[in-house]
């Protein structure tokens, strides 16, 4: 059975699953997942055969992304222009559901959107800090001597995302042009990113000063994406670039309890009131609202959920990281990635409740970021195609976090599986309200 297996390559057996099995509950994200990296988020695409499919899934299927619904980076007007329109996306609710900005910002089907737990205050806030990115990155270009004032106008249009719940300093087109091929570049060349990335973090740490100073203590935190875990359960360790890889490329400012983990139960709750008409946390529960550690969020699920009615559980991801570090002659390892631990949480209900659950995971590395460590694929003593080295180092051989099925082909590959999935699924009764 798949839940038992580690990085198997069965994608008809993954498929056959999703089409057939009932209480399902799939929860993915988004970007290199169902759609390629790109150094510029505004040429991210989607394709509508994999919208119509998501759709077919209806109530089986969410979204958890810290991307953003809406704005000029959102994904809604990704979705438009793939399916011919606002109108139509809304017509036949091709919008997906669930959520984003980390899990403060909810969907449906329909493109409606809200910000459940969140504070008008907060939203004030917020509407600053992309500025305030703005102007800490031009200054770091101006004092690079090497930029004319309209290349260091359109790299600093490109790097900033005036997200609403969650703006960032997205520095992938930076990062190719300051450093470009890595297998060619300078040690000079990543030291300048490396100084740029250390100008990010500056400015991130002092708005977090000025909004506790503004009477928003802890009501915000920092994502740095890729990262190498966190520092106890809330500051996540920033991956500065190297010879190998760019490290973080994203720094979001995101409010307090925007963290993937937490949209699960955002999630779980709702899937349970959609399909028993009970809400297990209660009607008002959202992200902002859960515990912070993985224990205190599990055992929420233990005390509240009825086991029996537990659906299976699909996570789907594509940043989990794992770095060895030696310390006083000792190995240990940094783990992180922004999908780590709401599939941590995923496998920790599964066990938990006795109940079949599934990580996924689609290697995203050949797209146009190179903050991904590719997988390594060979053959068995059987020469069937198997998986060498898997997601993370090598050497971490006790990463609590297995993965059960791996999709080396990306982000297409992953859709054609989908595609396929939703094809059966919708052939089905008791599918729901399929389309």
């Amino acid at each position: 059975m798949l839940h038992h297996q580690k990085v198997s390559l069965d994608h008809a057996a993954l498929a056959d699953y999703l089409g057939k099995t009932e209480n399902l509950l799939i929860i993915q994200d988004l970007d290199g997942v169902c759609m390629p990296l790109v150094n510029d988020p505004l040429t991210r695409t989607i394709s509508k055969p994999y919208l119509k499919a998501a759709a077919r899934f209806d109530e089986h299927f969410f979204v958890l992304t810290n991307g953003e619904h809406i704005g000029q980076r959102g994904l809604q007007t990704i979705i438009e222009s793939a399916v011919g329109g606002a109108a139509v996306a809304r017509s036949q609710k091709l919008y997906l559901p669930g959520l984003a900005a980390g899990g403060v910002q909810w969907q449906d089907r329909s493109g409606q959107v809200s910000h459940p737990g969140v504070g008008q205050a907060e939203l004030d806030f917020l509407t600053e800090v992309a500025e305030r990115i703005e102007r800490t990155l031009d200054d770091f270009l101006k004092a690079q001597h090497s930029f004319s004032d309209a290349e260091r106008t359109q790299l600093v249009k490109a790097s900033v995302l005036d997200n609403v719940a969650s703006p960032t300093a997205n520095l992938n087109s930076l990062y190719q042009t300051i450093v470009g091929d890595l297998d060619k570049a300078s040690s000079e060349d990543i030291s300048r990113f490396v100084q740029l990335q250390q100008h990010v973090v500056t400015l991130m740490e002092e708005l977090l000063q000025e909004a506790e100073a503004a009477g928003l203590t802890d009501q915000f935190f920092v994502h740095y994406a890729p990262n190498l875990g966190r520092d106890g359960f809330v500051h996540e360790v920033v991956w500065f670039a190297d010879a190998q890889m760019a490290g973080t490329t994203d720094f979001q400012f995101m409010l307090r309890g925007a963290v993937k983990e937490a949209g699960v139960l955002s999630l779980l709750n709702h899937y349970f009131f959609v399909h028993t008409g009970h809400y297990p946390l209660g009607v008002d529960f959202n992200a902002r609202q859960a515990p912070r550690s993985l224990g205190d969020m599990l055992e929420l699920v233990v005390q509240n959920f009825d086991f029996s009615l537990m659906p299976a559980i699909v996570g789907v991801g594509d940043t989990v990281t794992s770095q060895a570090v030696e310390q006083n002659s000792k190995l240990t390892f940094k783990r992180g990635g922004s999908d780590r631990n709401f599939l941590q949480l995923i496998q920790n209900i599964g066990q938990a409740t006795n109940t079949p659950t599934l990580r996924v995971f689609v290697d995203s590395s050949g797209g146009e970021l190179r903050n991904r460590r590719p997988l390594k694929l060979g053959t068995d003593d059987q020469g069937n195609p198997t998986v060498l080295d898997g997601i993370g180092d090598p050497k971490d051989e006790r990463d609590p976090l297995a993965i059960n099925v791996v999709f080396p082909g990306g982000p297409a590959e992953y859709c054609q599986m989908f595609e396929t999935a939703a094809d059966s699924r919708g052939q089905l009764a008791w599918g729901g309200s399929q389309q």
